[in-house]
């Protein structure tokens, strides 16, 4: 008898989490197996393609007509990989081909169709066809095969009645498992969820990701985001390091299959992963304390300004890398994900002039240098970023709350993103590291040797002590001046 399917009554937003696997050698050979399967559905699509392309043909892209080729090829064509797992392959070659031709037909001609070779390629299995069981997956395989049974590090964040897939995929040198629910839009008591008449401004930037403003009652909110600035320095000191220290070790060209080349790109690849899950983390706390703000304020409107137009500015190199190293992307991503959850829209608006516009004379002014913005019109003062969210909250498209005549007002709450970065500490130190071995208590560590005597010094100190330190108490040293 068929799986019922439960099916949520009011709007539903899919989330996906990532989870490394624990497994065995045999598990893990099975499952690389699975992985090369679907690269060879991948290589076949193509080599079909390429035919068609030779013969002046038309190309085969959509997904019931791979389909048909696929059933064509019969069971036991790509090894253990079952019908669901292939078809998965197929759909996305389709969605990449589909892709490609729309932006080429909108003038985009440097994009490419789908033709290059993975020996990998990610496969995805739906609802119905897995079962999670606590930590333990059970995959299917292909008939004549039993199941591939994996454990999860760690257990799915989700309901289980929730799960709609799970796709296996190898990256960064480890095999996980993504696993993708339909979680509902949060509801709240009457009177207390989201107001759509409540507008809040929303500035994105680097040292500040978000600075929030609502107008209504002019409080704020400053999210800081120093200490992820600070993870993206420390980890292009390192990759710089690290390139000097391999430079003497490095293949020569034509050596990019040796076996050391293979362990510095290994490594490489495990390190910049670290520093993407480091960052995608940070931004994560930071949009969900921001959407808390929201919710705790009310908020059922979000006005973002967009800055998206200065990517394309050359800014020269730092500042270019600055931009790169930014994510905007992603984190307009993640603001917009995690407001659908919550029950919050959140609208785009152009952010051009509002970091040098007063939020309460509306005036153009020269853009501060500083994080202080002072208005030569008025009596105005405060955070060049909160300024600017003010007068971000004025462009909600379908008419917005004016500004008040004395913005930030209120509360300004301060928050900070990227606590467990190692740089967040005030030693900068990898708080995932083993501490240092503390000293023995009462130890006054090395001591140095006494200089020798001077004649004619005017020291008072006797020749038979040390006259830079000066014991008061075990463990402790103070300074004696001369």
């Amino acid at each position: 008898m068929p799986r019922r399917r439960n099916v949520a009554t009011g709007p539903v937003v899919h989330r996906t989490a990532r989870i490394g696997l624990r497994l065995t050698r045999a598990q893990r050979q099975r499952c690389f197996g699975l992985l090369r399967a679907g690269g060879d559905v991948w290589a076949c699509i193509l080599e079909i393609n390429t035919w068609h392309r030779r013969r002046g043909d038309k190309p085969v892209a959509g997904f019931p007509e791979l389909c048909g080729l696929l059933a064509a090829s019969g069971p036991g064509t790509f090894g253990e990989l079952d019908s669901t797992g292939a078809r998965s392959v197929l759909r996305r070659y389709s969605d990449a081909w589909f892709s490609a031709a729309a932006r080429r037909k909108a003038g985009h001609h440097e994009v490419r169709y789908p033709r290059r070779r993975r020996a990998l390629m990610p496969i995805r299995w739906y609802h119905g066809t897995f079962t999670v069981s606590g930590r333990q997956v059970r995959l299917p395989a292909a008939r004549g095969c039993p199941p591939v049974l994996v454990r999860l590090d760690r257990s799915v964040p989700y309901p289980p009645g929730t799960v709609r897939s799970v796709t296996l995929l190898f990256d960064a040198g480890r095999l996980w498992l993504d696993v993708t629910a339909e979680l509902p839009v949060a509801t709240y008591p009457p009177g207390t969820g989201p107001d759509p008449g409540r507008v809040a401004g929303v500035d994105l930037g680097i040292i500040h990701p978000y600075a929030a403003a609502n107008p209504a009652d002019g409080t704020g909110l400053l999210i800081s985001g120093r200490a992820i600035r600070a993870e993206h320095r420390m980890h292009l000191a390192d990759t710089k390091h690290r390139r000097r220290a391999t430079a003497g070790h490095a293949p020569k060209k034509g050596q990019k299959g040796s076996r050391r080349w293979r362990k510095m790109r290994r490594r490489a690849r495990l390190v910049e992963a670290r520093h993407r899950r480091r960052t995608g983390q940070a931004l994560h706390e930071a949009t969900t304390t921001l959407i808390s703000w929201a919710v705790e304020q009310r908020i059922g409107v979000l006005t973002v300004g967009d800055p998206r137009g200065v990517l394309n500015k050359p800014a020269g190199r730092r500042h270019n890398l600055r931009l790169r190293q930014w994510q905007l992307g992603r984190t307009l991503h993640i603001l917009q994900d995690k407001a659908a959850l919550a029950g919050i829209r959140v609208h785009l608006v152009d952010e051009r002039g509002t970091s040098s516009t007063c939020p309460a004379c509306h005036q153009k002014i020269s853009k501060p240098r500083g994080r202080t913005m002072t208005c030569p019109h008025c009596t105005f003062a405060g955070h060049r970023d909160l300024a600017a969210a003010f007068t971000i909250a004025t462009r909600t498209p379908g008419g917005a709350p004016t500004t008040p005549a004395q913005p930030c007002s209120g509360v300004v709450t301060h928050r900070r993103a990227g606590r467990h970065l190692p740089g967040a500490g005030p030693a900068r130190r990898d708080p995932r590291r083993r501490p240092p071995r503390p000293a023995a208590s009462g130890s006054l560590g090395r001591r140095r040797p006494a200089p020798p005597a001077l004649v004619g010094s005017r020291s008072l100190t006797p020749v038979n002590e040390d006259p830079q330190h000066h014991r008061t108490q075990p463990g402790q040293r103070s300074w004696t001046p001369h």
